[in-house]
């Protein structure tokens, strides 16, 4: 199952400015646990593709199993577009190639609700091996 939007308005966008340069706050309504007991917050600013979200939800379901339910508090809405191999400069840009989230430092990116904290810590600590960025695990 890839993660990318059912419906919107325009098939390609523009990237932004460089994400890794901007400095700032998260999304007010991401920095603090409210489904889970146990957390994973970003502290570095990136891209995670629809790819990175899915292999981390997937490493988390298989640890912890019946024992807790996991929240993926993130969904990849940017299109990032590529042109094909060896494709000569200019004829417009190319076609959508995969999708991404852009993490801001401090946002929670997944969740789970358990009563077994151990479990749920290795879980985490498994998920967080697939990630490009820094994170850190918290507690409620």
């Amino acid at each position: 199952m890839l993660l990318n939007p059912r419906n919107f308005k325009y098939k390609k966008q523009q990237k932004g400015k460089a994400f890794n340069a901007i400095i700032g706050r998260s999304t007010p309504g991401l920095t603090q646990l409210k489904f889970g007991s146990i957390g994973l917050k970003a502290l570095a600013p990136g891209r995670l593709t629809a790819q990175q979200i899915n292999a981390v939800r997937q490493s988390i379901n298989k640890r912890i199993k019946k024992l807790g339910r996991l929240k993926v508090n993130i969904f990849p809405h940017t299109p990032i577009s590529k042109k094909p191999i060896e494709v000569r400069m200019g004829k417009g840009k190319g076609n959508v190639d995969h999708w991404v989230f852009k993490v801001k430092p401090g946002c929670i990116l997944y969740e789970i609700e358990t009563t077994f904290k151990s479990i749920a810590l290795k879980a985490l600590r498994n998920g967080q091996i697939r990630l490009p960025i820094k994170t850190k695990i918290i507690f409620n």
